[in-house]
């Protein structure tokens, strides 16, 4: 019985499996995107999610254990001074899975895409937008309120003209 056993075997032995997924881990935070299986992919966010609330701690501790997993100082170094920033503040949903439309050609299994939610160069235009709708949703709420002023007085001096008449 598999009481308390999570995730997919996959047809490895453990240490292949552990291996297969520090290696994955490594790839996607190098690249923060990468193209596998669905399964393999929905198993990767339980390697990279709690790297990523690693590196929102920040401390010494917390550095050990992700140079545990990824085993590169370079990579620790990465994840904690350039990664871990972004999703200050964010409680977690660090990555998506995007399923493919094609399935892969020898053995129709089905892909996905695995992806960080947040890229460095994205950071800076995620939060300046709501400002932007904000500013924008400010302004039509102006323009909104000069146009009902404007028809309010256009019909109070009707009302005027027309009493005098």
């Amino acid at each position: 019985m598999r009481h308390s056993n999570s995730g997919k075997k996959l047809s490895r032995t453990p240490a292949h499996r552990k291996a297969m997924f520090r290696n994955m881990a490594k790839s996607l935070l190098t690249h923060y995107k990468l193209r596998t299986t669905e399964v393999k992919a929905k198993n990767l966010r339980v390697v990279v999610e709690p790297l990523i609330t690693l590196a929102l701690r920040n401390d010494l501790h917390a550095r050990r254990q992700a140079y545990s997993v990824l085993g590169s100082h370079q990579l620790v170094k990465k994840l904690f001074d350039e990664i871990g920033p972004l999703y200050a503040g964010v409680p977690g949903g660090y990555t998506r899975v995007l399923k493919l439309g094609a399935n892969r050609r020898g053995d129709n299994a089905p892909m996905a895409v695995i992806e960080l939610t947040r890229k460095p160069g994205e950071a800076a235009e995620e939060t300046a937008a709501p400002a932007a709708k904000v500013a924008k949703a400010d302004a039509v709420k102006k323009a909104v309120a000069a146009a009902e002023a404007a028809a309010k007085t256009a019909a109070e001096s009707e009302e005027g003209e027309t009493k005098e008449d």
